[in-house]
Parts: C-alpha cells; sequence; structure tokens
C-alpha cells in the first residue's frame, strides 16, 4: 500500500486501460476527508462555547463534533468516507498490480499484511498516551483492517457477489441486533457511563441499539477483557464498538461498487447518473428505516441505516466530484486539497502525534501568548489554523519530493 493506506493505494491508475490518467475526483475526496479530520486543531467547539449566542460559530461548532447518538453531522460522515474510498480504489489497484505482472498470491499476501498493519497502527496511535499498549479497536484505521481481508476477497468476485455480500451484511447485523435480549428492568445504566435521564435513550423495538446495552457492547464486554489493561472493560465511553467493523465493511464493499462503476465501460456521464441515483437511494432508505422505527440511524454502532445513509453521502459528495473534476476538466481549484490526500497514512499519524508539539514549537520560539494576537477568545482558532498550515507545508514538501509512505 502506498501513502494512500486509507483509501487503497495510491497506484489508483488505469494501466491495463488504455486511458492511464489517475482520477482527479479520489485524489480531492480523500484531500477533503484528510482536510476535515486534520481541521480538528482549529476547535470550532471552543469557538461556539466562547461565542455562544453567533449562529455561524454553533453551525461550524456541531459539524465538527459528533452527534450523541442518531443522527448525523459533517465529523460524522469522516470515518465513513475514509472506509468508503477504500472500496473505491480497490478494482483501481487491483488493476494496477496485475499489469505489473504480480500473481493473485502475491496480491493477496500483500492485502492480509496490509491488513495487519493498518490493524497494529490503529492500536498503537490509541495507545501513545497511556501506561501500556491499549487493545481496542473501534479506531479508524483497526475497523478498516479488520474487514480488509474479506474486502480485497470480494474485489476478485463478480458485481453480483458484492451485492449478495452488502445484503447478507446489512440484513444478518440487523436481525443480531433484534434478536439479543433487551436489558431487564434492574439494568444499570449508570455502570455502563449512561445515566438513567440520558436523553438518548429508546424504547421499545428501538430500544435493541440503545448505547452500552446492545450486542455490540456485550461482545466487547467479553473480548476485550481477553487482553491486558490497566481496569476491565466495562464499557466504552462513547458507545464505539469492536463489531463494527462488519457493517464497516459493508460501507466498504459499497465503495467497491462504485469504483467498478467508475472504472467501467459506461459513459462518463451514465457514471455521474448511476451515483447519483445510488446516492439519493442511499439516503432515502436509511432515512426511512429510521424514521419508520425499524433501524435507528447510529455511527457509533454502525447500523445498517446508518451504512446506507452515510453511503448515499459517499456517492453524492463523489458524483460530484468526478462531474466536477474528471468530465468537466476543472482540476487545478482542488491541488490544496491533493496535497492532504497524497500521503494520506502520514497525515493520519501527524495528526495524531504532532500536535503538541507543534503547538509548543511556537510557544518556544515566538513567545508563550503568540496564540493571543486576536485575543484570548480567539486563541484555539488561531492556535489551529497555524498547527494546519504546518501540516500542510510538510505534506507539500513531501508530493513535491514525491516522499510517499508506504505500507
Amino acid at each position: 500500500m502506498t501513502s494512500h493506506a486509507l483509501s487503497g493505494t495510491q497506484e489508483a491508475t488505469m494501466t491495463d486501460r488504455p486511458q492511464l490518467q489517475r482520477l482527479g475526483s479520489l485524489d480531492a475526496y480523500r484531500g477533503i476527508v484528510m482536510f476535515l479530520m486534520m481541521a480538528e486543531v482549529l476547535h470550532l467547539g471552543r469557538m461556539a462555547g466562547a461565542f455562544p449566542e453567533s449562529v455561524v460559530w454553533g453551525f461550524l461548532g456541531f459539524h465538527q463534533s459528533h452527534v450523541a447518538w442518531i443522527g448525523c453531522s459533517l465529523h460524522d460522515l469522516i470515518q465513513p468516507s475514509f472506509s468508503f474510498m477504500v472500496g473505491v480504489a480497490l478494482p483501481f489497484s487491483l488493476a494496477s498490480r496485475l499489469s505489473k505482472g504480480q500473481s493473485p498470491g502475491q496480491m493477496a499476501r500483500h492485502a492480509w499484511i496490509r491488513a495487519l498493519i493498518l490493524i497494529s497502527l490503529g492500536i498503537f496511535l490509541r495507545s501513545v498516551h497511556s501506561s501500556q499498549t491499549r487493545f481496542t479497536f473501534e479506531d479508524t484505521l483497526t475497523q478498516i483492517g479488520l474487514g480488509y481481508g474479506v474486502l480485497f476477497w470480494l474485489g476478485q468476485r463478480s458485481t453480483r457477489t458484492q451485492w449478495i455480500a452488502l445484503s447478507v451484511i446489512l440484513v444478518g447485523y440487523w436481525v443480531a441486533f433484534a434478536l439479543y435480549p433487551l436489558p431487564g428492568e434492574g439494568f444499570d445504566y449508570g455502570a455502563v457511563g449512561v445515566s438513567a435521564d440520558w436523553p438518548h435513550l429508546m424504547t421499545g423495538f428501538s430500544a435493541h441499539w440503545n448505547k452500552n446495552s446492545n450486542l455490540a457492547w456485550a461482545f466487547d464486554a467479553w473480548f476485550l477483557n481477553l487482553f491486558p489493561s490497566i481496569r476491565p472493560f466495562t464499557h466504552n465511553g462513547g458507545g464505539y464498538a469492536t463489531l463494527s467493523f462488519i457493517p464497516t465493511l459493508a460501507t466498504m464493499i459499497l465503495g467497491l461498487l462504485a469504483g467498478s462503476v467508475l472504472r467501467g465501460d459506461r459513459s462518463s456521464w451514465h457514471k455521474v447518473r448511476w451515483l447519483l441515483c445510488a446516492g439519493a437511494l442511499g439516503l432515502a432508505a436509511g432515512w426511512s428505516l429510521n424514521a419508520l422505527g425499524i433501524c435507528p440511524s447510529v455511527k457509533r454502532i454502525w447500523t445498517p441505516s446508518w451504512t446506507l445513509f452515510s453511503g448515499g453521502w459517499c456517492f453524492l459528495l463523489l458524483a460530484w466530484l468526478y462531474a466536477l473534476m474528471d468530465v468537466g476538466g476543472w482540476q487545478k481549484w482542488a491541488y490544496w486539497l491533493r496535497v492532504f490526500g497524497m500521503n494520506s497514512i502520514f497525515a493520519y499519524c501527524i495528526a495524531h502525534l504532532w500536535d503538541g508539539f507543534i503547538r509548543s514549537s511556537f510557544s518556544i520560539h515566538f513567545g508563550e501568548h503568540v496564540f493571543e494576537t486576536f485575543g484570548k477568545n480567539y486563541q484555539p482558532l488561531y492556535s489551529g489554523a497555524c498547527v494546519l498550515l504546518v501540516y500542510w507545508v510538510i505534506l507539500w514538501w513531501m508530493a513535491r519530493q514525491k516522499i510517499f509512505v508506504k505500507i
């Protein structure tokens, strides 16, 4: 894998077809995803707190945070986009590797090694500020790694098989949650990090997907306690779960289907229409399942309705970028975004590791009040903007030097 570890490969060329150029839309999509993730350093939520009467800061703060349980913000679409782009890039990656003479065995070995490295890297990044290894598997990289081997296998199968796999995952995951028994009347929600008056607790059939009292929580209460830890695992504070890698695989399959369309023989505008229709259907299906009470749309446990709803947005964004850049030829405007995306695995790591180092470096060399130039209320925004600029300059320099971190 190349620097585009989160999206599958940087070798997404159509080397076994007459058309050899890269799809600029894929690079731009990666860049948007990486930018949104790295822009967390702007701390827009703190700006909203500093200016509570501002509609603008309130709007920006909301969309740079995750919703408490049901619903969706822009920030909630980052991880689905990571996963979706893994699938989109896979058909191009397979074609590129085949054109270079790699055998199926070589490709399979590379895919499984890649999966293991992604899992390990996710655990490592989660453990940076811990006194020992944190064996937790809800991190974006780990979730992708857990499903990547199966995705690679599906990438070499027919479209019909891929649709069947998608359906089995979504229906099977829904059935598994629906059949898991609801907690009894004496269940202590406080012991699993959920207050009794938490406003997002659901009743009736939807209660099968409540925070830290569902099938995925029960699995982690067993599975995560198999690993050494500082204290026994009882719950995840955010409600995230290991088993979410299963519906995350479904999100990657949606991307795989989109990638096959983009690499196919349809006309360019036919591809755009296909992506738009898939996006509209995904949004409608996900919204309807939630509205009808059949399956709540919860990103934190990646419910099937969330898979379809978030996948719909991914299809629509890809359709817009493909139409604008690869069909319309508007490429140059996205260069600054592509800088974020061209070294995505390195960008992901520095976003988790270098924030404090860069901030402290500014204070050391320019004074401890360097970020108070525009007043204390704007300190989080100004310091974050400086850090984000440093991130971009580093990635820009690496791209100019053709330095790409590969797995």
